[in-house]
């Protein structure tokens, strides 16, 4: 009891300047102010705390202000315990790839400012607490993601709920903070356990010629070793032919990072074989944040893409329940990231070509080609959807015309395509190009999402009554609009790996070199 009211005193006495001094006693009674000591020392930061004030910028100093309300403007880390619990959680934040330095507490010792310790304390608290549940990086700053409706979140409120929490039960606030999705969840166990290993050795594997299955190659000892050390083989083959355990070791290695599992080593594999241990274990800790980012998008129903994996995954119940391939947008025309929802169906659609496909694409093709039209089956529009014949357009020079594809096995959007609404007029959507699907990466498109299933997609979008609809409307041959009763969420996003559903890691290239960029935003490896 005498170290409570010690303390309190010692509160004080520190901020009393901040009252009144012995001669500037006013002539007439004023009012006290109930304002509270850890209020005035908020409020007036660079003289009363002038080594903190640096540090807090002005919502910082909004949300420690009201904190501090919630809790009865009482000072928070007065007890060892308190702080210890603290201290503790801090330093598991390196489990989620986030640098406990980052959060160093002040020292509490008989020199310092008792207040601006409280409140120093209390800044790292909450600082955690929001880069754990949000993202220690501005996520519009590295990969903006676009959304149809403004997300309607109060992020002071949340983090103000969990550092509640805390005040009883620390460890619970900050599981709270966590995000509970199992893509982070379980990366997050992933990396705990790498982060602890010693980083492995393997030497580079060197380009050379495509080396197919049963072929004779120099490399193939080093290829050896480097799938050993990976894990992927138990031992070196005799010779220098690549065949039989080296060949399934190498399409194992090739699934486990999104890429073609036909045995082939061509620049691409050589490429995923050749990035180092570190690199790796720093995907690991970058896609953390990643997921930190999309968690606040995640929905427990709708489809969700992985761009950089060319993956669509559909969800009930948080839980996905259903996988298919696709096509994105080449390096030089990515798929944008987006938050959004499936509205309509476009049924034997039409396809009008997007400006800068016919600026880039078609427009050198048909100055090239004058039968291009015809073989592609285009028509030509002016700018209120009247045909044109071609032979009206100066080709150098088109103006505003548009090129429309009918409906058919040769359009680009093949039997359905998949609309929401979004600024970048991108869709999910049949296609043609079948075979591609196989390969690996699949970056190929303009920008869209080219869907391998897309029939068995529309069936998990609608009701029963909807699939007998759109079935009847797809068999007519002609080009239907149809707007779905309830509209689904879609969210696109861009992750390098997750664990799958065996425990495994599981990479995907960086088709849109974006992991750089954060692994040095992230700073240190842990």
């Amino acid at each position: 009891m005498f170290k409570k009211h010690a303390c309190y005193l010692s509160i004080c006495l520190l901020v009393a300047p901040l009252v009144a001094t012995a001669d500037e006693v006013p002539l007439a009674p004023v009012p006290v102010l109930s304002v509270s000591p850890v209020q005035q020392a908020l409020a007036q930061l660079p003289s009363v705390c002038p080594d903190l004030a640096p540090h807090i910028d002005p919502a910082a100093q909004l949300r420690l202000q009201a904190f501090y309300q919630q809790q009865g403007d009482a000072p928070l880390w007065t007890e060892a315990e308190r702080r210890q619990a603290l201290h503790a959680q801090l330093l598991m934040l390196a489990d989620d790839g986030l640098d406990p330095s980052h959060y160093s507490l002040p020292t509490a010792d008989a020199t310092a400012n008792v207040l601006c310790t409280d409140i120093g304390t209390s800044q790292q608290y909450l600082q955690a607490l929001q880069d754990l549940h949000y993202g220690r990086l501005q996520q519009s700053r590295f990969e903006p993601l676009w959304h149809s409706q403004p997300p309607a979140r109060d992020a002071n409120t949340e983090v103000l709920a969990f550092a509640a929490t805390g005040l009883q039960d620390m460890a619970q606030a900050f599981d709270q903070a966590r995000p509970s999705a199992d893509l982070y969840r379980s990366l997050r166990n992933a990396y705990s356990a790498v982060r602890q290993q010693p980083l492995p050795h393997w030497d580079p594997v060197a380009t050379g010629p495509l080396l197919r299955p049963g072929m004779e190659d120099p490399r193939v000892p080093e290829l050896a070793r480097r799938l050993i050390s990976g894990g992927y083989l138990a031992k070196a083959p005799s010779g220098k032919q690549y065949r039989d355990d080296l060949v399934k070791a190498v399409k194992a290695f090739q699934l486990s990072h999104s890429l073609q599992a036909d045995g082939v080593i061509g620049a691409g594999t050589v490429a995923e074989l050749n990035i180092s241990p570190a690199i790796r274990r720093d995907q690991l800790r970058i896609n953390l944040e990643r997921f930190r980012w999309l968690a606040q998008d995640l929905e427990p129903e709708g489809v969700v893409v992985n761009v950089a994996a060319a993956q669509l995954s559909v969800y009930q119940s948080g839980i996905p329940v259903w996988q298919t391939r696709l096509q994105v947008g080449r390096a030089e025309r990515q798929t944008p990231l987006l938050k959004s929802r499936i509205t309509r169906l476009t049924l034997n659609p039409t396809w009008t070509i997007p400006p800068t496909i016919m600026r880039e694409d078609k427009l050198p093709a048909i100055r090239l080609n004058p039968e291009y039209l015809r073989q592609q089956n285009l028509q030509v529009l002016d700018a209120q959807g009247h045909p044109l014949m071609p032979d009206q357009v100066d080709w150098s020079r088109p103006g505003n015309i548009l090129l429309r594809q009918d409906a058919g096995p040769r359009n680009p959007l093949g039997k359905i395509v998949m609309r929401f609404p979004n600024p970048y007029s991108v869709y999910l959507h049949d296609t043609p190009s079948q075979p591609l699907f196989t390969k690996g990466p699949r970056a190929f498109s303009s920008g869209c999402v080219r869907v391998e299933q897309p029939l068995l997609l529309r069936d998990l979008l609608v009701s029963p009554a909807e699939r007998t609809r759109t079935d009847e409307l797809l068999a007519t041959g002609l080009t239907h609009e149809f707007r779905l009763a309830t509209p689904v969420p879609v969210l696109l996003g861009y992750w390098t790996v997750e664990v799958n559903r065996d425990g495994g890691l599981v990479y995907a290239p960086d088709i849109y070199g974006r992991d750089p960029v954060l692994i040095k935003a992230m700073g240190t490896v842990l």
